[in-house]
């Protein structure tokens, strides 16, 4: 069981920011509920390590970051589980966006692209992997599994857009629904991985990757770059106005 000995990890520590990111506390009275609950995320976290994704832990942010507890409970009412997990996501999502732009993944080929933003994720969390393993057991409950497929959509979505992906048919969809299912499937490597740096965690990473590469080379192959794909909208017109 996690005990609370030794100093509190700086929030850059945690999110996996530059050091020299400037990472003063903000003005929450200037905040929005919406950015309030995302400046708070990374210490919910924090906190969650020893108290669980509860009130307890949402008081003991507040207190960290210098906010108002009364506050701290409008940004989270009910200091619902799910609502703090969600926020805590979406914090690591900005981050992974301000770490790692378009601009930036641009020079690496596709598949470095998806593993450095994945990779990032992990790094970012892996100080605090007990509240990882403590938000999935809140995830994986039925009914908050509708919520956990939005975020985790999501989560892949942003990653495939900072990758450059441009894609609007079938294979917007099955890109995401690929990569959340990688994400998902490591995650749940990386909660019981012990070793050094996690190696074991990003070694399977690879291996996932490697299979979806292997298996989009295919497809490529398969279906070729003239090969006419099949129109629903074309066939529900036919079926409409069929053909004299």
């Amino acid at each position: 069981m996690p005990t609370r000995n030794g100093p509190r990890r700086e929030p850059s520590a945690i999110m996996g920011l530059p050091s020299d990111m400037d990472t003063t506390s903000p003005d929450f009275t200037d905040l929005t509920l919406d950015e309030l609950r995302i400046a708070l995320a990374p210490d919910i976290a924090a906190s969650a390590i020893f108290d669980g994704w509860s009130e307890t832990a949402l008081i003991a942010a507040a207190e960290i970051a210098g906010c108002d507890v009364d506050v701290a409970k409008l940004a989270f009412p009910g200091a619902k589980p799910m609502d703090m997990i969600a926020a805590w996501i979406t914090s690591v999502d900005q981050a992974m966006a301000a770490q790692w732009p378009c601009e930036r993944l641009a020079t690496m080929k596709i598949r470095e692209r998806i593993r450095t933003l994945v990779a990032f994720r992990l790094d970012a969390v892996a100080p605090i992997d007990e509240a990882v393993r403590r938000a999935l057991a809140v995830m994986a409950q039925p009914h908050n599994a509708r919520r956990s497929l939005k975020l985790g959509w999501r989560s892949a979505d942003i990653m495939w857009r900072l990758a450059g992906d441009t894609a609007t048919d079938y294979n917007h969809y099955t890109k995401r629904a690929i990569l959340a299912g990688i994400y998902s499937a490591t995650l749940a490597v990386f909660v019981n991985d012990d070793s050094q740096d996690k190696a074991d965690t990003h070694a399977f990473l690879d291996r996932r990757i490697d299979g979806v590469m292997r298996f989009e080379k295919v497809k490529a192959q398969f279906i070729g770059k003239d090969r006419e794909v099949p129109s629903l909208t074309r066939f529900l017109g036919r079926l409409r106005y069929p053909a004299r």
